[in-house]
């Protein structure tokens, strides 16, 4: 499964670029295959553990913030791998002149 979320801190100001890296950094030392971009990290791996990586996340977010907005959408595939870079490489093919 991928799961494209986005978190973050409520009531802090407008710059949360600090409170969303703390977010990331547990994406990232999951060890599971990720993605970063200007709205949203995806994460794929099996159903448990991704979400206990967004939970985690969004507890991380939380230890600074007294309210955190979670945005999450899965693409839920039994059997699938690689899909972060697959699906990326099949619109890529399509657009190809």
């Amino acid at each position: 499964m991928i799961v494209a979320f986005s978190v973050s801190p409520l009531g802090v100001g407008e710059d949360v670029g600090s409170h969303v890296a703390d977010a990331v950094r547990v994406v990232r030392e999951s060890g599971l295959p990720n993605r970063t971009d200007a709205m949203f990290t995806s994460i794929e791996g099996e159903w448990d553990e991704v979400m206990d990586v967004v939970k985690r996340a969004v507890a991380a977010v939380e230890a600074r913030a007294g309210r955190v907005s979670l945005v999450l959408k899965a693409d839920i595939r039994p059997g699938v791998t690689d899909g972060l870079t697959s699906k990326v490489e099949t619109v890529e093919r399509h657009l190809a002149p």
